[in-house]
């Protein structure tokens, strides 16, 4: 006999801090599940999780809620990714997208989304030189 899924959640048409922080943890939970980007951000994070976690969720009540509790430069912080490919990207900002929508209404959504790739845009520019190809698609979509 097979369990039922768990009900999913009702979208959210508002963003707190409360949801944030469900948000962040639930997608970094996923990430550190995934083949591709968890062996990344473990060999990155040396275990410190719980600090990166409440960092994340500093940097995006700052971009959602305006807290300014997030002051550090995004680009300096991910100054040294190490083995980190064009697919890690995609995978990172698809996740994201996944975690937002399940989470959230379009309305609240979209600036979750168009924050994540703006962030996701500026590294892989200094990482690879380039504007990255998910930013293509994103444009062919909109």
């Amino acid at each position: 006999m097979t369990e039922p899924l768990p009900p999913r959640p009702v979208p959210q048409s508002t963003v707190d801090l409360s949801r944030l922080t469900d948000l962040v943890h639930g997608f970094y939970a996923d990430v550190r599940r995934d083949a591709l980007l968890g062996p990344v951000f473990d060999a990155a994070l040396h275990g410190r999780w719980e600090a990166h976690l409440e960092r994340m969720v500093d940097f995006w009540s700052t971009v959602a809620l305006g807290s300014q509790r997030y002051r550090a430069n995004v680009l300096q912080r991910h100054g040294s990714l190490e083995g980190v490919t064009p697919a890690h990207f995609a995978a990172w900002v698809g996740l994201w997208q996944r975690h937002t929508e399940q989470r959230f209404t379009p309305e609240v959504a979209q600036p979750l989304q168009q924050a994540a790739h703006g962030v996701a845009r500026a590294l892989f520019k200094r990482c690879f030189g380039h504007a990255p190809p998910f930013d293509a698609e994103r444009e062919d979509s909109d």
